[in-house]
């Protein structure tokens, strides 16, 4: 029998139910002993409450005390009860314990916790994340699903005098359901041509990224018992405006620049896009067209990354002015076993929540079906008379995950294990099968294959273990987060950042099932996703919290401050490692690190840029003048102060095209938002084949706001063939309150 999981206190619940006797108790019970009668474990436990009550009064649905039903992790039920009723329970001979419900201080979403967000919702003491309650933060998405609790406004004050926007009706949305939390949802209006002009989603993407931006706390959240919790937002006081954008075709760039385009009038601080793809130029990117403009009126702009990694070159919205967001794991996993019949044990993750398998191993299969793509599980792939009551091996790649599982299912399977392929290398995500599966890493899976190619009779058992927390090492860059370097402009280095991006626990859509398969009948609150849609909107909060702290600052001033405080150790004081083969990471792939909340609060120096400094950048990218124009969305540009080279921008970080030289000098400007009279001295880390040298290596500032300028000298070393490799390295401006750090990337050729 699996583990019992541990549930979060219900104070929600505690404050619906004045009888100071009641308590929240957890009861375990034996799961066959489920009568015939009752067709599910709901309404059994339902009745044995009802048949134990002291309240009479309690009887209907809506007031019954059951509170959650329990089927994978842990089997049985939560339920509100007084000590007499508790001890009634007991003495069944169905029950096998009855214990009050422990109380703990866990995150469902978990970010909150493993970013070093306090209990306050704030990033430090005296920051509180209610103080955001200023800040709204636009989402270009699917839209909302408005009924989910992620949008109670419950405590919250008055929308702010400078939301300018309206919440927009549709044919199954009533503008009254957006509230001082949820105040705008722009519907599609910016296109009919396409399906229901709706606000409402029903895809559940849009929802997942607004609540994981801002939602509100949820007590007693989970995804089917996994992840218990309290489910919130990275700013939880802050306001959500949603502009649906993306419909079942895709996300069309006429959406998306009418969205921003009424976002910014509307009056939003921070735009959350969790979409994106190719590399085009500036001047035919909608989303660079967009978030200049944005950016001009002060609106920070995060944007995913893409998740077509661990490709190299292969990352999305790399516009300067776009904070450039990648994905790393948690410290919570969901681990699976295949137990198989040779006595060894495979480890893997799932959060199948379903019927188990029982005790009995089946068979396994791998590669047998009506086509040669049977490996794949692609549908109709498979030959029901071979796979028929057996677990399926399903290599990873080309169809939805989740998409085997169903076709094996259709094809009598009983389960299946996905093992990966080089291409997916070691990185496990976890998926809410329609059948009990697991998925497993390379080196795993070649091992499976290899067994079930030895044995005469390979059997496997699948076991589900719930949820684990404090997982080492984490963070581990995912493998699916794209990769630099840069190819539309090589001198600016991307990704920013990282977030949390794997297996991310956020608000859904009751539309449509965890899965988003169309067979998927399955409806939850929340749901557990992975991608850089995940991780794009954790940043989005975290900007809103610094914005709330300090109103003053720019939209580069917060990236910066994001970007130069973000770290490059693990929780286990090792360097980054990358989920595609395990190795060391870099900065093509995480870019300066992975984000740090509360030292972003303080980074001592910031790298600010200004609209005109922008535009140097783009005369310097030798852009016709009617290219900049579309842009800048200006009547004329004058390209006479244009940069020598366009990485002389003024950005926290640094990518070095030698290009055939070898002598590159950039030039930055910091400006001291930490304490008066502060100095720093830099530190400087190197690559094997490039000379640094900084001038001046101090610098010491006499008051708040002062700027300094320094000159960096990079020289390639003599005998360093000119090949597409690279090399990494960093400067650091450090005193003893503050390490501000940018990441250097060196590359000879033009990848």
């Amino acid at each position: 029998m699996a583990s019992p999981i541990t549930i979060i206190t219900l104070i929600f619940l505690f404050l619906l139910y004045s009888a100071e006797a009641k308590r929240t108790y957890i009861v375990r019970v034996k799961h066959s002993d489920k009568p015939e009668s009752f067709s599910t474990h709901h309404d059994w436990y339902t009745s044995q409450l009802q048949s134990i009550s002291t309240d009479p009064q309690s009887q209907s649905e809506s007031e019954s005390p059951l509170l959650y039903t329990y089927t994978t992790s842990f089997n049985g039920f939560s339920a509100f009860l007084d000590t007499d009723e508790a001890e009634s329970l007991l003495r069944s001979e169905s029950i096998l314990d009855v214990f009050e419900d422990p109380v703990y201080t866990l995150d469902t979403t978990r970010t909150p916790e493993f970013l070093g967000l306090n209990s306050e919702f704030g990033v430090a003491s005296g920051y509180s994340g209610h103080a955001s309650n200023g800040v709204i933060i636009g989402v270009l998405d699917t839209g909302v699903w408005p009924e989910s609790k992620s949008y109670d406004d419950y405590g919250m004050p008055e929308i702010p005098s400078k939301w300018k926007g309206e919440c927009e009706s549709g044919p199954d949305f009533d503008s009254k359901l957006c509230n001082k939390k949820l105040m705008s949802s722009g519907g599609g209006g910016f296109s009919t041509k396409r399906e229901s002009v709706s606000p409402r989603d029903v895809d559940g993407h849009g929802t997942h990224t607004s609540s994981t931006a801002a939602g509100s706390a949820v007590t007693n959240a989970s995804f089917l018992g996994y992840a218990a919790g309290t489910a919130r937002g990275m700013a939880t006081g802050a306001r959500v405006a949603t502009y649906k954008v993306c419909w079942s075709s895709g996300c069309f760039g006429s959406d998306i620049l009418a969205a921003m385009d009424r976002a910014i009038l509307d009056g939003v601080d921070v735009l959350s896009l969790s979409l994106g793809g190719g590399s085009a130029p500036y001047y035919r990117d909608t989303i660079a067209i967009g978030s200049f403009s944005a950016m001009e009126k002060g609106v920070f702009v995060s944007c995913s990354a893409g998740n077509s990694g661990p490709t190299r070159s292969s990352v999305a919205n790399v516009a300067p002015w776009v904070m450039t967001v990648g994905a790393g794991t948690l410290d919570r996993d969901f681990p699976a076993y295949a137990n198989l019949g040779n006595g060894k044990r495979l480890v893997g993750v799932s959060l199948y929540s379903g019927e188990g398998m029982g005790t009995k191993p089946l068979e396994l299969v791998y590669n047998k079906g009506n086509s040669s793509s049977s490996n794949l599980c692609l549908s109709a792939s498979l030959d029901p008379t071979t796979v028929r009551g057996k677990i399926v091996v399903c290599d990873r790649g080309v169809n939805a995950r989740v998409e085997k599982g169903a076709v094996v299912r259709d094809a009598g399977g009983l389960g299946m294990i996905m093992a990966n392929t080089a291409a997916s290398g070691e990185e496990l995500v976890a998926d809410s099968h329609l059948l009990p599966a697991i998925a497993v890493g390379k080196k795993t899976g070649d091992l499976l294959r290899e067994y079930i190619k030895s044995d005469s009779n390979p059997t496997a058992l699948l076991v589900f273990k719930g949820t684990v927390l404090d997982v080492h090492p984490s963070p581990v860059v995912a493998a699916f987060s794209s990769r630099g370097p840069n190819t539309v402009t090589p001198e600016i280095l991307k990704p920013d950042v990282i977030g949390p991006g794997v297996n991310i626990l956020a608000g859904w859509s009751d539309a449509i099932g965890p899965t988003g398969l169309d067979k998927d009948s399955r409806r939850t609150q929340f749901n557990i996703m992975s991608g850089t849609s995940m991780s794009c909107p954790h940043i989005s909060g975290l900007a809103g919290l610094l914005k709330a702290a300090h109103p003053e600052w720019s939209p580069s001033a917060i990236k910066s401050a994001l970007m130069t405080t973000a770290y490059n150790l693990d929780n286990t004081n090792s360097p980054l490692r990358d989920a595609a083969d395990n190795s060391l990471s870099n900065p093509h792939a995480h870019g300066s690190g992975h984000v740090d909340p509360q030292k972003a609060l303080s980074p001592g120096l910031v790298y600010d840029i200004s609209t005109e400094e922008y535009i140097r950048f783009l005369c310097s990218l030798d852009y016709t003048v009617d290219h900049i124009v579309a842009i800048v969305k200006r009547p004329s540009v004058n390209c006479s102060k244009k940069f020598s080279n366009p990485g002389q921008l003024n950005y926290p970080s640094f990518s070095v095209l030698f290009g055939g030289k070898r002598v590159v000098r950039y030039t930055r400007e910091v400006t001291n938002v930490g304490a008066p009279n502060s100095v720093y001295k830099v530190v400087v880390n190197g690559a094997p084949s490039v000379g640094i040298s900084v001038k001046p290596s101090k610098l010491s500032f006499r008051s708040v706001g002062e700027k300094k300028r320094y000159t960096v000298t990079f020289v390639s070393k003599k005998g360093v063939s000119l090949t597409n490799k690279a090399e990494f390295g960093s400067i650091t401006w450090s005193n003893p309150q503050h390490q501000v750090r940018s990441p250097v990337a060196f590359s000879w050729n033009r990848f």
